[in-house]
């Protein structure tokens, strides 16, 4: 089967001198061809859609054109735009929510929950033979899901104060009925049959408001990786795409093989993820082999490892090790935000996430431990990288 991969990507629209949150989307999606570009919950926040992708490569040049464009039309109207799981600066509640009645009846049903709903995300899709299998393979990628939302942390800030986390914007997300780790079903009737329930409890008005961490697409023949928090730097998305494409791969052949799909017990996984939002990749992780307390830098590279025969099979080792070495190298996004605000301000965050959403770099990349340099192009990811998966993989 040919796994292919899209990308929705969730971004804050800015007033640029003040760094505040602005609910100007309806006249930044003017400017914007509607397939592309649609609005969220509040109009403060725009999402884009990339296009469906074989490789990393044509994924990374869509998402920097796509992000260029989006600037553009902000920056006409003396806005910019920022990719991170939270503003640093976002106020409280905007109290501006999009013109649509579903978000309306949100709004009014959840109250504070959808008040505060001021956050972005990323959004994966990728290719799966059939609904079926799409259910049945998702306890063999929770566990692994974690890491993903290390490599991605970028809200280290809300409403101008540090929470401590990495990815306040995880707590923020998870106060809705059915955000988190999803459960075992035996398969997609069951799975259905659950969200019906839900639905008719009252709890939720609708399928799409089925938040989990990954879920089948509800219009789509794709599973959905939703845990992430968007990413300043289209890099790790580039990496996070490929990590999950290669999960995805690894669960349908282990499940071909008659792989268990879990031991049932899913507590851990959701304690993995607070643990995950706190530390993001500047501290430990739970390892989801031994289910114990390990570096970060050492979960990640297990996953790599676990990985590796998948990737190499899509050509993706070189690209995604590099990208890996780079991430643990500089930090996650969280670390980059902390350290402009010690050394600067707030407003010099936003300045920083503003360049980063660009594509611009505002700090150098520091040489990963050991010594070497991972010779990643910025114009891509397909640029030399050789050692690079030695360096993340050992």
């Amino acid at each position: 089967m040919n796994i292919r991969m899209g990308v929705e990507e969730e971004f804050h629209i800015l007033e640029v001198e003040s760094g505040l949150l602005v609910p100007r989307a309806a006249q930044v999606l003017r400017r914007l061809p509607r397939r592309k570009f649609t609005a969220e919950m509040h109009q403060s926040t725009v999402e884009s859609n990339s296009e469906v992708h074989d490789s990393l490569d044509d994924l990374y040049a869509d998402l920097a054109g796509t992000r260029r464009r989006l600037d553009t039309a902000a920056a006409s109207l003396g806005l910019a735009v920022v990719a991170a799981g939270t503003a640093p600066l976002a106020p409280a509640a905007s109290g501006h929510p999009t013109a649509d009645p579903r978000y309306h009846h949100m709004v009014e049903e959840y109250r504070q929950v959808a008040d505060e709903q001021l956050i972005c995300g990323a959004q994966v899709h990728v290719d799966v033979p059939d609904r079926d299998t799409a259910v049945g393979i998702m306890c063999l990628i929770s566990p692994w899901l974690p890491v993903l939302l290390a490599l991605s942390a970028s809200s280290p800030f809300w409403q101008g104060s540090d929470t401590g986390y990495a990815s306040w914007r995880t707590l923020l997300w998870q106060r809705w009925p059915t955000a988190g780790p999803v459960g075992c079903f035996s398969g997609a009737a069951e799975y259905d049959a659950a969200v019906d329930g839900l639905v008719r409890s009252g709890v939720i008005s609708d399928a799409g408001m089925i938040y989990y961490d990954v879920r089948p697409s509800a219009h789509l023949q794709t599973l959905e990786l939703r845990i992430c928090d968007a990413c300043p730097r289209v890099e790790t998305v580039v990496l996070v795409a490929g990590l999950y494409r290669a999960l995805v791969t690894d669960a349908l052949e282990r499940r071909a093989t008659g792989a268990a799909p879990c031991d049932g017990r899913h507590e851990w996984v959701r304690g993995a993820t607070w643990r995950a939002a706190r530390s993001g990749l500047g501290g430990t992780l739970v390892d989801p082999e031994t289910r114990g307390e390990a570096p970060a830098g050492e979960v990640v590279r297990k996953l790599l490892a676990r990985l590796r025969p998948a990737l190499e099979a899509r050509g993706d080792w070189q690209t995604v090790g590099a990208l890996a070495a780079s991430a643990l190298a500089d930090g996650d996004a969280a670390r980059r935000i902390r350290r402009t605000a010690r050394e600067e301000d707030l407003l010099a965050c936003t300045d920083m996430l503003i360049a980063e959403t660009r594509g611009e770099r505002r700090d150098r990349r520091r040489t990963p431990p050991g010594g070497k340099r991972i010779p990643f192009s910025l114009q891509g990811p397909a640029g030399s990288a050789s050692g690079a998966p030695e360096a993340v993989g050992r």
